[in-house]
This record gives C-alpha cells, sequence and structure tokens, in this order.
C-alpha cells in the first residue's frame, strides 16, 4: 500500500522532477510556517490565475484556472514558506505585471494569449527564480486537484491489479496517482 507522500513524490517523478519540502508539505495540508505570512490582494490571487492558467491553458481538458490552482499556490505559500520567501515570490509576480505594462502599455491580466504566453516565456530568462517556483506549485497544485487527478489523469478509485510496465495507445492520458 502506498502512502499520500509517497505517491505525491511519485507525481514528482513522473512529471520530470521533484517537489520542494515547502510545497511537498502544502500538499499534505501541513503548515510549517509559524511566523509571518504576506497576505495576497484578491488583485494578486486573479494574477496567479492568468499566469497558472498560461502554464497549464485550457484544452481538451480543464486548464490550471478551472482547477482554482492560485487558491493552492496562496495557501501553500502563506502555510509552508518563510515570509521572505513569499515577499521573493509576489515581488516577482509583480515584476511580471509591471513587465507587462512596460511592454504592451497594459498589465497581464488584460493581455491577449499571445502577449501572456510572451510574457511567460520572458520571465523564464528574467525572472527566472519566479517563474520556477510558479511552474511547480501550479503543476503540482493542477495535478493533486480533483480535476487534475480524473480529467487530465486517467483515475481508478479501485485498481485493479499491479502492472508494472503496460504500454500506452497513441494519445493515451497518463495514469493518476
Amino acid at each position: 500500500m502506498m502512502n499520500r507522500r509517497d505517491a505525491l513524490q511519485s507525481i514528482a517523478l513522473l512529471l520530470g522532477g521533484t517537489i520542494s519540502s515547502p510545497v511537498l508539505a502544502g500538499v499534505m495540508g501541513e503548515k510549517t510556517n509559524l511566523g509571518a505570512s504576506v497576505t495576497a490582494a484578491p488583485e494578486q490571487e486573479a494574477l496567479l490565475a492568468e499566469v497558472a492558467d498560461v502554464i497549464i491553458p485550457t484544452t481538451s481538458t480543464p486548464g490550471a484556472k478551472a482547477a482554482g490552482v492560485e487558491k493552492f499556490i496562496v495557501r501553500v505559500m502563506r502555510d509552508c514558506y518563510i515570509k521572505e520567501d513569499q515577499e521573493k515570490f509576489y515581488a516577482g509576480l509583480s515584476k511580471l505585471d509591471a513587465d507587462s505594462k512596460t511592454k504592451f502599455g497594459k498589465g497581464f491580466i488584460d493581455l491577449d494569449a499571445s502577449q501572456k504566453n510572451e510574457m511567460v516565456k520572458q520571465s523564464t530568462v528574467d525572472n527566472k527564480a519566479f517563474f520556477l517556483r510558479m511552474k511547480e506549485l501550479t503543476v503540482t497544485g493542477y495535478f493533486t486537484s480533483e480535476i487534475g487527478a480524473t480529467k487530465a489523469l486517467e483515475y481508478l478509485p479501485i485498481p485493479g491489479r499491479f502492472e508494472g510496465c503496460v504500454p500506452l495507445k497513441p494519445g493515451q492520458k497518463a495514469w493518476a496517482i
């Protein structure tokens, strides 16, 4: 029997990376930050939703915004990261919005899809620390949400026997753990 922590680590490996300790604690519902926190404003939460939706857009399956990933990000930042890390993250979010205003004359939320993609792509270089954390939080929040686990991944509530190596058919989804 696999416990939830092992399952999440398996998801991280499946997605090609590792989950940082604060994000793993957040997924487990733990609160590791017992000190002061930054309170996310509604505007920041809306901006997080838009950035997350660029990272995992709606296609044939619902995207990050539909899964409510921004709520996950706000909670994990508040409960699991120290205030200094929270300030850096939200400063990176503000920088993305400011860069959008400089480049296109309007905030990130008001950009069209191609401009949003361009700004997020630019942040992979100009705002790399923010982008990497944002991507980690978005992917983890999405694939541990009900929508991500049931709509984007195959889901068997009662799994059958273990088959270690099963070839996937073309276009078949990976399995939720």
